[in-house]
């Protein structure tokens, strides 16, 4: 009827709230009757009328419960057929435990005789899988079959390896065809989920290559990007921007230097951290030149990102490739932690979550609108167990099916913290030395601020390392503005510093942010920073000589592998690389987030100084004190003039009773007398473990960063 609004929206197992708004009314002999699969009748009892402006609703009750996986419409005489909205059973009190399902077979499984495809969709009414051959144009559809929790299923008998497919599912009403949320390979772009033989991709991913990681403390992480690592065009690097290209060995530089995964194996590095590798959306697979993006969009958490793949549209390139990746950086010791996004996806409306159980995946606020926490429009629910499910499976799936290593988590302190928990729990199940940690910040979303995995709830979350922002802030400035921190010459940082330096642990001038040094990720750089060159250049205009640029870079990388924590640089900064001045370039191209191996072939120096200081902090400073009692108890500091600091460290069981660092971050040289000779072992030039340079007074130049050791005397 013209000029009529007519809508239905279930509001228990009985009610059903029928809204109208028209310029007619419905006659008072006129029934309002529901149609149960399109031929079944009921007749429904107006239990209460409500008016409000030409708005009516009728308060509707049902003679038998609302059964969800049925089809139902309400239709009134000379208004029409409508379908119910069965979303709001979603908030039912007993819907999680009726329809939480907590099978490990969601996706596909497959055998060479036959595949079973399993979806969770407790809202829909029919599901139908559509399945064609790789060289077919026509799908072929079979229904599947409703079973427990919600779950849908199909078993196809015969060889279905490297059949594409998709589901068309029925939701209030309305068909949408989708990919699987569960799929495990892909065509090009996400277009069609496709079945494999997994077994056609086994790959000794040489776990038992790695050394175990006795503390979080221990690590050095080295984040980077597939394809900036290798997309310059000054190597000899074939598989510029893919998987297999970071693992090309004997590359070289224009300038005959070692780079890409000969550079990466001799850094010294224990891990290298990865941004996301699962399939994101921006980036055009087959158009890879014209588009570009760090991948935080997700699309398919189960599937890998097919640009870095040689042929995106073969859904088994992309696997085989990864794997041998992973493996090949195994072979040399390096792990592999993979950058993941749970807190938002790319588009909520177009994602496979919401076209499957629409209403279910994303968190909302109270009034019924998305929550955004994330900025990005959409935040996942991670409470709702199947949600929650979703992810622990994924960390999972990577882990045992790829080897990865452990996950750095985008926006942690928007995922609650009972599923941080979760993950935990089972990724240890699988590899007890993982890592798990992430970023800690205290985002807008609808939790309770108890529940978010935030810096603020470190205390309870004792085996999540989180991203140290006061580290960062107080080494090398806050990130909003262009003011100095305490390495860039404004010493009255210095007690700052202090507490930094030992993990944000101790009760040191401010409250401990964490429980213990293994929690605290130390860095002065990461993907979406204002690089530590441009921050530096930021700070003093175009006046600063590149020698105090690069000195500054050197202490700063030196301090960051030597403060009690995690070790954490972003590939690029031990050469001061620089982005133009962009922090967030998360789609600006090449040529400002490539690694650029003509500036790496000028900086050599830096890059002696980068492996150097890494190959001490494994030799020496991997600390023997990593209990706050112990630290307090064997860490002095003397503050010198100029605003510089030595800092004494007592080793009790290693070969050499004292360290000390001294500290200049000011543009004048500051003269310094010790009690004792002590050996030089880190200048300007580097560490040298084998330095015969004993010295108890000394100047330490502008921006300088010295270590000196004394020898323990035996009894």
């Amino acid at each position: 009827m013209r000029d009529t609004y007519f809508g239905a929206r279930l509001r228990d197992e009985n009610t059903i709230n029928v809204c109208v708004f028209s310029n007619y009314q419905k006659p008072i002999d006129s029934p309002i009757n529901l149609i149960i699969n399109e031929t079944k009748y009921q007749a429904l009892t107006i239990s209460r009328q409500s008016f409000l402006n030409g708005l009516v609703i009728f308060e509707c009750k049902t003679k038998e419960p609302i059964v969800l996986g049925n089809s139902y419409s309400v239709v009134i005489k000379d208004y029409g057929i409508t379908p119910l909205i069965v979303e709001d059973a979603l908030n039912f009190p007993n819907f999680d435990r009726l329809y939480y399902y907590n099978g490990n077979d969601l996706g596909f499984t497959y055998n060479k005789n036959e595949t079973t495809f399993k979806l969770w969709a407790p809202l829909a009414s029919k599901v139908v899988i559509l399945i064609r051959k790789e060289s077919s144009e026509t799908f072929k559809t079979f229904p599947l079959k409703r079973g427990k929790n919600g779950v849908y299923s199909l078993t196809l008998k015969g060889d279905f390896d490297g059949y594409k497919y998709r589901y068309r599912v029925t939701n209030n009403g309305i068909s949408v065809i989708s990919t699987d949320p569960y799929g495990k390979a892909s065509t090009a772009n996400g277009k069609d989920s496709v079945v494999i033989d997994f077994n056609k991709t086994k790959i000794d991913l040489n776990n038992g290559k790695l050394p175990h990681l006795l503390r979080y403390s221990d690590a050095i992480i080295y984040e980077l990007s597939i394809r900036d690592f290798t997309i310059d065009d000054s190597t000899n690097i074939i598989n510029k921007g893919k998987y297999l290209g970071l693992v090309e060995k004997n590359t070289k530089t224009n300038g005959n230097n070692p780079c890409g995964f000969d550079y990466l194996k001799d850094l010294g590095i224990t891990h290298i951290q990865v941004l996301p590798i699962f399939d994101f959306k921006t980036t055009d697979e087959l158009n890879i030149k014209n588009t570009y993006n760090w991948g935080y969009d997700p699309q398919q958490y189960f599937v890998p990102e097919g640009s870095y793949s040689t042929n995106p549209n073969d859904p088994y390139s992309r696997i085989i490739e990864l794997k041998t990746m992973i493996s090949e950086l195994h072979k040399v010791g390096i792990k592999v932690n993979m950058d993941v996004v749970f807190n938002h996806v790319y588009e909520e409306q177009f994602s496979s979550f919401e076209k499957i159980v629409p209403g279910y995946y994303f968190r909302k606020r109270k009034n019924g609108t998305l929550s955004n926490g994330s900025y990005c429009g959409n935040d996942l629910d991670t409470k709702r167990p199947m949600v929650r499910k979703l992810i622990i499976d994924a960390c999972k799936f990577w882990m045992e099916e790829y080897g990865i290593d452990g996950y750095r988590f985008d926006l942690m302190g928007i995922i609650d913290i009972e599923t941080m928990r979760q993950v935990l729990s089972t990724c240890r199940a699988i590899r007890p030395d993982c890592m798990i940690y992430g970023e800690g910040w205290d985002m807008n979303t609808e939790l309770l601020n108890s529940e978010k995995t935030t810096i603020y709830n470190s205390f309870k979350t004792p085996d999540f390392a989180f991203f140290n922002d006061t580290f960062r802030d107080i080494v090398r400035g806050k990130n909003e503005g262009n003011d100095g921190g305490y390495f860039l010459g404004d010493t009255s940082y210095r007690e700052g510093f202090k507490f930094s330096f030992l993990g944000s642990s101790l009760n040191y001038c401010y409250s401990p942010r964490f429980l213990s040094v293994n929690q605290s990720i130390n860095y002065a750089e990461c993907h979406d920073n204002r690089t530590l060159y441009d921050r530096i250049l930021a700070c003093f205009g175009n006046n600063i000589k590149d020698e105090d640029i690069f000195d500054t870079i050197k202490a700063i990388n030196a301090i960051i592998a030597f403060s009690y924590g995690i070790s954490f640089y972003h590939a690029g900064q031990e050469i001061g690389l620089s982005k133009n001045g962009c922090d967030n370039s998360y789609n600006k191209g090449d040529e400002i987030n490539k690694f650029n191996w003509k500036i790496f072939d000028k900086r050599q120096e830096l890059v002696s100084y980068f492996k150097s200081i890494l190959n001490f902090k494994n030799k020496i400073f991997k600390y023997n004190l990593i209990k706050n009692e112990e630290i307090e108890k064997n860490v002095d500091f003397i503050d010198l003039s100029n605003g510089g600091v030595l800092i004494y460290i007592n080793l009790n069981s290693h070969e050499y009773e004292n360290i000390i660092i001294a500290i200049n971050p000011t543009f004048n040289s500051i003269p310094i007398t010790l009690e004792d000779y002590y050996r030089v072992v880190v200048a300007n030039a580097g560490a040298n473990l084998n330095s015969s340079i004993y010295t108890r007074s000394f100047i330490l130049g502008p921006h300088e960063l010295n270590v000196l050791m004394k020898k323990k005397v035996e009894d």
